[in-house]
């Protein structure tokens, strides 16, 4: 299995992205699978939604190093958990390319992307015009796409209904690099918190964003 990166974030979290190459075949044979997921299989046909799907899967088996079956489930606000394991997760997959972060310790977030020009199409829909005006994102596409991974990576690190991407995470100034990081502000309902996010652009031109952090 092609895992192309992975990299320890902090003493109780691994972050992990993998190329996917395999057949649909390939990686069902790797997988311990019940019932509701092969409902769930079946219901998305063939294709990269279904490669995706099982991608995730089985690069958080590897992660997690076990030969035992991995009961992964969403909650009521679409936020990833395991039922028989004691980790934060956080599953993202772009194209070519499945990623997934897991933690002992606190949440986590992660965002992987394709780049593309047609985020410039919809960047007010995310952006406020105080973070537009931002000379490293206005009309920079990797800038955008960094903002976008940084506020999706927050979104999951959150992992409820209800938190705008204009409305209430703010992405402050920041200098836009190959590899880096950046600074945003959060309103949650809870109160206003600050979170660092990391980013970083693939040599195949990918962008990925990820968050950890007691939440």
């Amino acid at each position: 299995m092609p895992i192309v990166y992975n990299k320890n974030i902090d003493q109780h979290s691994v972050l992990a992205i993998w190329k996917i190459e395999e057949t649909e075949e390939e990686l069902l044979a790797g997988l311990q699978l019940k019932q509701h997921e092969r409902d769930i299989i079946s219901s998305l046909n063939s294709g990269k939604r279904l490669l995706h799907w099982l991608s995730t899967r089985l690069l958080l088996r590897t992660m997690l190093n076990t030969s035992e079956y991995i009961d992964c489930q969403f909650d009521e606000h679409g936020k990833p958990y395991l039922v028989n394991f004691d980790y934060h997760i956080s599953l993202s997959h772009s194209f070519d390319y499945a990623a997934v972060m897991i933690s002992k310790d606190h949440p986590v977030g992660v965002d992987i992307e394709l780049i593309k020009h047609k985020i410039k199409s919809i960047k007010h829909k995310f952006l406020s015009d105080v973070e537009l005006a931002q000379k490293q994102i206005g009309d920079n596409t990797e800038g955008l796409y960094v903002a976008w991974c940084a506020k999706e990576a927050i979104y999951k690190w959150h992992g409820k209904k209800g938190l705008e991407f204009k409305q209430h995470i703010h992405i402050k100034p920041f200098k836009l690099k190959k590899e880096g990081s950046l600074n945003a502000i959060v309103e949650l309902p809870n109160g206003t918190r600050e979170l660092s996010v990391n980013y970083f652009k693939t040599k195949d031109g990918y962008m990925l964003g990820y968050v950890a952090g007691n939440s």
